[in-house]
């Protein structure tokens, strides 16, 4: 393919004009080289998706200078398309060989379903006619004159023995004082407990990290819930990943890990529209509205 070899060719001699090895560039925008050289040849199949595709030729775009708007409306016809653009194209194929499939002889076949949904409503308003004559003359019939016993006729069992009486005063007595005794004493949950807080987010030079502090708590759980396809992992501050199951995530699934032992942790979203980032059950806002980021949670353990 001649416009994707130009592609591969106009991303490269950028990068060589920036100075940038492919190492380099991994390090800039956090894509792992075997994708970057992937890009480079037009070999796309070895990516994780569709989607992946065209977000990582922007950030390659990004990083080496160029317009990635403008180098995806050039090669766009021969980028693969979205899953949403093969929805609609199947769509359309099949919206279109119905209408040539239909003529007079299958007129006949479309008016069944009609005919047999008009019988079944037919059915249906006779069975409620018939319920209605049934209740209605099981209505006429004779009643049973003898009225329920009803709960309220029931009194209580008086107290014949003053013995009785005084272990009843003494109980009421005794809870009295406890209410007392429960209303005097504080809530020491209530006065003991503190609430966490997340700083807005600071946007890092570049621009794609950002980063929040976590204080007013003893624990750091982090659960991502997944609505889409999108890449996820979690490093330390010495880059080392933290979540052994580093992958791409699709939709339904929760990523959930205790970093309570960790003063630092790196949250990689391969789609951030896809992904909700909670921090001990709170919802983190994000402060940037980008695809691919990190979220980078520095962690004041309360003591």
């Amino acid at each position: 393919m001649l416009l994707v070899a130009e592609l591969g060719t106009r991303l490269k001699e950028a990068r060589l004009s920036k100075g940038y090895s492919l190492d380099d560039l991994q390090e800039i925008t956090k894509i792992q080289k075997r994708y970057l050289v992937g890009i480079e040849e037009g070999n796309y199949s070895i990516m994780p998706g569709s989607f992946y595709v065209r977000a990582f030729i922007k950030q390659y775009a990004e990083a080496v200078g160029l317009n990635p708007e403008e180098i995806l409306e050039t090669y766009k016809s021969e980028l693969p398309g979205t899953p949403n653009d093969q929805v609609s194209q199947s769509l359309t194929q099949t919206s279109t060989r119905r209408k040539v499939s239909k003529s007079p002889s299958n007129k006949m076949m479309e008016a069944m379903p009609k005919v047999i949904v008009a019988l079944f409503i037919i059915v249906i308003i006779v069975a409620i006619w018939v319920l209605f004559q049934s209740k209605s003359n099981s209505g006429t019939g004779e009643s049973n004159d003898t009225p329920p016993v009803m709960e309220y006729d029931k009194k209580p069992k008086p107290i014949d023995s003053e013995k009785e009486k005084e272990e009843e005063d003494k109980k009421a007595q005794a809870n009295t004082e406890k209410e007392k005794t429960e209303d005097a004493t504080p809530d020491d949950s209530k006065t003991d407990e503190v609430k966490q807080t997340i700083s807005a987010g600071t946007i890092e030079a570049d621009g794609a990290t950002t980063s929040y502090t976590l204080t007013g708590t003893d624990s750091f759980k982090i659960r991502i819930e997944v609505s889409g396809p999108t890449f996820i992992g979690i490093r330390d501050q010495q880059q080392q990943e933290l979540l052994t199951d580093t992958r791409v995530y699709n939709a339904g699934e929760i990523v959930e890990f205790d970093a309570t032992a960790q003063s630092y942790a790196r949250i990689r979203l391969g789609n951030s529209t896809q992904a909700k980032v909670y921090i001990n059950d709170e919802l983190l806002t994000y402060a940037q509205q980008i695809v691919t980021q990190n979220i980078v949670v520095n962690f004041n353990k309360e003591q």
